[in-house]
């Protein structure tokens, strides 16, 4: 009899514990993705003090896992402006380098 009991609960624990994974995986993929927006910024003046916005970066530095579209999108510059600035990466065999500097604006 207790044996029986305790393969019951065995079953009951794995499909409460399959349910959690259902819900937490479907709440996931229903949520809306977060996209990189570029925000413009702004000279803002309060009192005596101004906060001057930060000037773009000029270089990127490639991470593991980037493309040359992913870092178009992270940085706001077109894919063909990416090409013409770094002609090493816009040839055969289109390879980034973890750790490779690109340059962004001239």
């Amino acid at each position: 009899m207790v044996r029986l009991l305790a393969r019951l609960l065995a079953l009951l624990a794995l499909a409460a514990v399959a349910v959690g994974v259902y819900v937490i995986v479907h709440t996931t993929v229903l949520k809306p993705h977060s996209t990189t927006t570029q925000s413009q910024t702004t000279l803002q003046t309060t009192g005596r003090h101004r906060h001057k916005a930060k000037p773009k970066a000029k270089f990127y530095v490639v991470k593991s896992g980037d493309t040359l579209s992913s870092i178009a999108v992270k940085t706001g510059v077109p894919l063909g402006r990416l090409t013409s600035l770094n002609p090493s990466v816009s040839t055969p065999p289109y390879s980034l380098q973890t750790g490779q500097r690109l340059r962004l604006r001239r």
